[in-house]
């Protein structure tokens, strides 16, 4: 048993680096990686060689390059050499890879990273390829497409209207404004935002995330390092994902029941959550992920989320680092990071972090 009452088995953050969020870097994404790997393990107090295991999360559609995330580990040298893994999903996943890594025992630090560069190509070309390749990629539909028929969806049911969901996209990016890592920010007039034309009906520009290339990596510990690595770590105190069905035409899109298996798992109902930074890249998905995960009464995407910055495969580890800062440099005790992939909120992935301890 660590002290505080903790078991040695808790796991916490104990550092994180967030890169500049830009429309269209002139870095490579081992550039980028390096940067953020250099600043989480400075913010952890640590070297590379202090690190055990590593994973990342990245995307070789969206870098136009088979096996790129092979290439992406020269970010992290090549010596003392370590244990190494990777997955096709957002950083936030691979965050929960190294998670339960850390369960076994036998290390006692991981690093988990993010990294996208959606700019090198037209994602409405890119994603549908993702798609299964039988009944759904054949139909061309990218993810805004997809994403315009679970906003017509809710529309139809009544669960949302045009105006709140244009409330949502200036509140966002109102909020961004004290954000360091925000691409769109500033104050939006709501009547303006619905008199532009649609994009994808009935989204219009402002219900859709911007195209941002960036990158994050986030530093965990077993408690008792954690608690030589730093004098308050932000503990993991619930961490669960969970996934419905691939073809969104057999699934009520008015709901995500996902979200809310993963946050019961996690523990989101056990106390009240005070911050929540939710991946709402859509801003139809925000109802719809406060509603599942029950953060009703919490302050949703203080940082603007991802209708302000949002890199593909490190927007979720984004949300991550976020709610890691408001306990760590603001005072809040008890917040929730979300993460989703796949189509109209697939799979959902769910991290609850405590201060207290």
């Amino acid at each position: 048993m660590a002290a505080n009452g903790r078991s040695s088995d808790d796991i916490a953050i104990v550092g994180w680096s967030i890169s500049p969020m830009v429309r269209n870097t002139d870095k490579t994404e081992v550039q980028m990686l390096l940067e953020v790997i250099t600043g989480a393990v400075e913010d952890a107090g640590i070297t590379r060689a202090d690190v055990d295991f590593t994973c990342a999360g990245s995307c070789d559609y969206v870098a136009g390059q088979a096996f790129s995330f092979v290439q992406n580990i020269d970010a992290l040298g090549a010596w003392p050499p370590k244990r190494d893994s990777h997955v096709e999903m957002d950083g936030a996943w691979a965050l929960y890879e190294a998670w339960v890594r850390l369960l076994l025992g036998d290390i006692d630090v991981a690093l988990a990273m993010g990294s996208g560069r959606s700019s090198t190509a037209d994602p409405g070309l890119i994603y549908p390829m993702e798609m299964d390749p039988y009944y759904l990629a054949p139909l061309g539909a990218d993810a805004s497409s997809f994403a315009a028929i679970q906003a017509r969806a809710l529309l139809d049911a009544g669960k949302v209207s045009e105006r709140q969901m244009a409330e949502v996209a200036a509140r966002c990016r109102r909020d961004a404004q004290q954000s360091d890592y925000a691409q769109v920010a500033g104050d939006f007039d709501v009547d303006a935002l619905l008199a532009e034309p649609y994009v994808r009906s009935p989204l219009r520009k402002h219900d859709l995330p911007p195209i941002t290339d960036g990158a994050c990596a986030v530093v965990i510990a077993r408690a008792d390092k954690a608690r030589e690595m730093c004098e308050r770590p932000i503990w993991i105190t619930g961490f669960s994902h969970a996934t419905e069905l691939h073809n969104p035409g057999m699934r009520d899109l008015t709901s995500s029941r996902s979200s809310t298996l993963a946050a019961k798992a996690a523990g989101v109902e056990e106390a009240p959550i005070e911050v929540a930074e939710i991946q709402s890249a859509y801003t139809h998905e925000e109802p719809v992920l406060v509603s599942a995960l029950g953060v009703g009464d919490a302050a949703i995407n203080p940082s603007g989320g991802p209708l302000a910055a949002n890199p593909i495969m490190a927007t979720g580890l984004v949300r991550v680092a976020e709610a890691a800062r408001q306990i760590r440099d603001l005072g809040k005790q008890r917040t929730l990071a979300h993460s989703t992939s796949g189509p109209c909120l697939q799979q959902n992935l769910v991290c609850v972090l405590g201060g207290n301890g």
